[in-house]
């Protein structure tokens, strides 16, 4: 089925439910009470879809630094289609998650090319750029161009989950088309943007996870979930598999006052981002692991190091993977000859590079130890 095809169903909200009293009062509430962020300074379906994109798994107050920052450097689509990716990366750096960057600076390239730089208008249209999918579509349709178009995030769904006692498990795709359509027939007309908002900041400030504040809800009167007292076991998720643990040996390589850096391939995760030579093991003695860490280094890089004293661990988690990081300091003995994705740098130029979070803490245990 092409992108950006609507499903018809014959989802409808209950009988009781009063469509016109629910958006009044919600909308009413998010006039009063709504939270000054920098993307809603107007309706620039630009800074929109970047604010959309930096908020994918990402807490709203982390974002505001960097959104602006980025705002700064990139203020138009034009200006982020044409800027070199390892700036873009850059500007990125501690946000995760930099296939969004990525497939970000893609779309940007596709809409100045194919629409003379403005952000398309149509769900057909847009639903076919680089990284956007139901949500981000909605949401930049909506607030945008006030297009009637449902926005249905984590939010979304739990508060429609409550509001309507749903008891599908949210974690379903089935589930988010479901809800889509049922909000669909709740989105007042000429204020779609502002009523997809007011979901998503009803279900940040009040419909909160656990413990939700329904004694200070502005639709209080219409929760079937709270006339019920079952608010608190909805919505309903299936348990997501954990991630792998994934145990790794890093090499902090000194050679010459310089540390050895390596570019990761420009596919897969963390693609082109930089990082301290790495080895995956699952050996138990420190004599073991130091093996495996001069045979990577050697089979890798060409180069013979001696592996000294450990110098830190790092954890990380992914969606699908914890990193276990062990880092050790090594001195470079012999091998000039390196791949071309790898080479010596101070560390001063590793602030230039673009490094995944892991790597950051490892870049600053040299700086702090200098």
């Amino acid at each position: 089925m092409a992108r950006g095809k609507r499903i018809e169903l014959t989802y409808t909200l209950p009988e009781e439910f009063h469509v016109f009293g629910f958006s009044r009062d919600l909308l009413s509430w998010y006039d009063g009470q709504k939270r000054d962020l920098p993307w809603r300074i107007n309706r620039d379906p630009y800074r929109i879809w970047v604010s959309e994109i930096m908020l994918q798994q990402t807490r709203v107050e982390t974002v505001k630094p960097y959104y602006l920052a980025f705002m700064e450097k990139f203020p138009t689509v034009e200006a982020l289609a044409d800027a070199p990716e390892d700036e873009v990366l850059k500007a990125w750096e501690g946000l995760g998650y930099y296939s969004r960057a990525r497939n970000l600076q893609s779309a940007a390239r596709e809409v100045k090319a194919r629409y003379g730089g403005v952000v398309p208008d149509t769900p057909e249209e847009i639903a076919n750029l680089k990284g956007i999918g139901p949500y981000t579509a909605g949401a930049i349709l909506s607030i945008a161009y006030e297009k009637p178009e449902p926005a249905v995030d984590g939010n979304v769904m739990r508060v429609f989950s409550r509001l309507l006692y749903l008891t599908d498990d949210i974690a379903k795709p089935a589930t988010r088309i479901k809800v889509e359509h049922l909000v669909r027939q709740v989105i007042p007309e000429g204020r779609a943007g502002d009523f997809n908002q007011a979901l998503m900041e009803l279900g940040a400030l009040v419909c909160v996870p656990r413990t939700p504040q329904c004694l200070t809800c502005p639709v209080f009167d219409y929760c079937l979930a709270r006339r019920e007292g079952v608010q608190e076991e909805l919505p309903v998720k299936g348990k997501a598999k954990p991630p792998r643990p994934v145990n790794l040996q890093v090499a902090v390589v000194w050679r010459d006052g310089r540390v050895l850096m390596n570019k990761r391939p420009e596919q897969g995760l963390l693609a082109g981002m930089w990082e301290f030579p790495m080895v995956e093991t699952n050996a138990d003695s420190a004599n073991l692991k130091r093996e495996v860490l001069q045979d990577g280094l050697r089979s890798r890089f060409g180069l013979d190091a001696e592996v000294l004293e450990p110098l830190m661990d790092v954890q990380h988690t992914f969606s699908h993977l914890h990193w276990n990081l062990e880092v050790w300091r090594c001195d470079w003995i012999e091998g000039e000859e390196l791949p071309s994705a790898a080479r010596f740098v101070t560390l001063e130029e590793i602030s230039s590079l673009t490094l995944p979070v892991a790597h950051q803490k490892i870049a600053e245990k040299l700086k702090s130890d200098r």
